[in-house]
């Protein structure tokens, strides 16, 4: 408190000292929160599933964000007949049912599943070690397996998990989507209708959804989704 004279008259003024920046590092360093044992930029990596029915556009969007550098694209494992373009180990392993099964016995798998009439499965080592070095991963999953990861007893994996699930808006879109793929025949088109119509009802089993727009919407909310996940208390190491 100080006086200060103002037209012959005596009036009280408070004084706020300004802090001291120093003393107010000092008090945060004694918290804790800048302990040289955990470095601000280290945190354990988050492991994004992302669920969606055929023609959704999981897959493209999966494949973009690893190819901008953002997460790893964990390559799954499939008995199904290698389509026209594909490249075994950039699209998926393509194996055997022998050389599957052999997996499952050796417990290789971190979830598999029978999705139309074909084995999937990803491999613990396109997840674990990139999780633990702070690398995030992006896998491209279908419902089965998204239950699998999530009942999961690794700690690591759930600390980590992050589970989107990428759908269009109506089955007028979704039908015409599946039409536009000249890959399939129309029994291929009828089976995989019927098999999204059942996998959108697990829609709601999902943290996160996205009602898919134009493409470059849809890439700006999901890389969004990732970003916002890198920011959790949480997953500081």
């Amino acid at each position: 408190m100080a006086l200060q004279e103002t037209g012959g008259h005596l009036h009280c003024r408070a004084i706020i000292n300004p802090p001291n920046p120093c003393r107010s590092v000092a008090a945060l360093a004694s918290t804790g929160i800048f302990s040289e044992a955990v470095p601000m930029s280290q945190r354990t990596g988050v492991l994004l599933l992302v669920s969606g029915p055929s023609g959704s556009g999981k897959t493209t969007l999966c494949r973009r964000l690893a190819r901008d550098g953002e997460a790893h694209y964990s390559i799954s494992c499939t008995t199904r007949p290698v389509r026209e373009g594909e490249v075994n180990a950039h699209d998926y392993y393509f194996l055997t049912r022998e050389q599957f099964e052999a997996d499952v016995e050796t417990e290789n798998f971190l979830e598999h599943a029978e999705v139309h009439g074909n084995l999937y499965g990803t491999l613990k080592s396109e997840v674990l070690e990139f999780l633990k070095r702070g690398e995030d991963v992006v896998v491209d999953i279908d419902v089965q397996g998204a239950a699998q990861v999530r009942s999961c007893d690794d700690p690591l994996i759930a600390a980590s998990l992050v589970d989107l699930f990428v759908m269009p808006a109506s089955e007028d879109e979704l039908r015409k989507r599946l039409a536009n793929r000249a890959t399939d025949t129309e029994e291929v088109i009828a089976l995989r209708l019927r098999n999204a119509l059942e996998e959108m009802r697990h829609a709601g089993s999902y943290t996160y959804r996205l009602i898919s727009g134009s493409k470059e919407d849809d890439y700006q909310r999901f890389k969004s989704l990732l970003v916002a996940e890198r920011l959790r208390v949480s997953r500081l190491a």
